[in-house]
């Protein structure tokens, strides 16, 4: 056995600390697994593991050896992984998580159609809205709105996303119609629970000036669907990315107000990525094919 081997045995080990548990995953014996990891340590000259009866631990050096070994073991995998696929049909797992909304009214098409046309990639898709951790959650892409908060991760710009203010003409005709983001403050303005700033809406004006307005609201959802239904019923007003609205708006059902004003900062539709994960031949083409249908079907106009 070859001393990267040798190497992904002692790993298992570690992350199991387990001889038995890391022969099981590995398909072969305890016996041989503890045979590879002496021999490993007898090449280093140095001992990895404190083995006892009830469990395995590793030594200070150990410790050092494990932290450094996987990272290289992660690189070298990445790379062949890479160059295997830079010659041959893209395939393996591609995990992608895509707002609720958003996915069912614009990517079930296109996402299906990209397994249909990459039979040999295996997709794994999640549709709702909570905060991911990418990393902790092993997804290749995600699929967010928003402003982008965390500097340590990649994203890649798929398209803007203006928000709109709107409310059926049924709670207009109850509450009147606000003329400016000022008059927001005696109405019941919807607020998205996994929106941090719910109850604040910041705006620019038609003459170039922002503001914020504190906002207060009697329904609260953590489904845009849910937030829709609510608007198109009169219990508020609602301010939301347009493209959700967009056949609400045009069959009149909503009805867009503040037309001069637009919200800050800027939103936008973005696929983020692990910052230490390369851009496999799969994950490209996905991405690639997701901005393109954006960029055809997604509505960019906003009230």
């Amino acid at each position: 056995m070859d001393h990267l081997s040798r190497i992904s045995i002692f790993i298992e080990v570690a992350r199991q600390e387990s001889f038995a548990g890391a022969a099981r995953t590995l398909g072969i014996t305890s016996s041989a697994v503890s045979k590879q990891v002496q021999n490993l340590e007898h090449t280093l000259k140095v001992k990895l593991l404190n083995r006892t009866t009830r469990r395995v631990s590793l030594t200070e050096e150990g410790a050092l050896f494990y932290e450094r070994a996987s990272r290289a073991l992660e690189d070298i995998r990445e790379v062949t992984e890479q160059l295997n696929e830079l010659k041959t049909t893209p395939r393996g797992r591609l995990r992608v998580n895509v707002p609720m909304a958003f996915g069912n009214s614009y990517l079930k098409g296109p996402i299906a159609a990209f397994a249909v046309k990459h039979p040999e990639v295996t997709l794994d898709v999640a549709f709702d809205d909570r905060l991911i951790n990418i990393a902790e959650e092993d997804y290749d892409v995600v699929v967010r709105i928003g402003v982008l908060e965390d500097s340590s991760l990649i994203a890649r710009k798929l398209a803007a996303c203006p928000m709109v203010v709107c409310a059926s003409s049924d709670y207009l005709e109850r509450h009147g119609t606000p003329q400016t983001p000022e008059e927001l403050v005696r109405h019941n303005v919807l607020a998205y629970t996994r929106n941090k700033g719910a109850h604040d809406w910041r705006y620019k004006g038609p003459d170039g000036r922002e503001g914020t307005v504190s906002l207060t609201s009697t329904f609260r959802a953590d489904n845009a669907a849910m937030m829709i239904e609510a608007a198109c019923q009169g219990i508020g007003i609602m301010i939301t990315p347009a493209f959700y609205l967009s056949d609400k708006i045009s069959s009149g059902q909503l009805v867009p107000l503040l037309e001069g004003y637009t919200s800050r900062p800027e939103r936008n539709l973005y696929a983020i990525f692990q910052p230490n994960r390369f851009l496999s031949t799969r994950l490209r083409l996905f991405v690639d094919y997701i901005a393109k249908c954006c960029e055809r079907d997604f509505p960019m106009t906003a009230a």
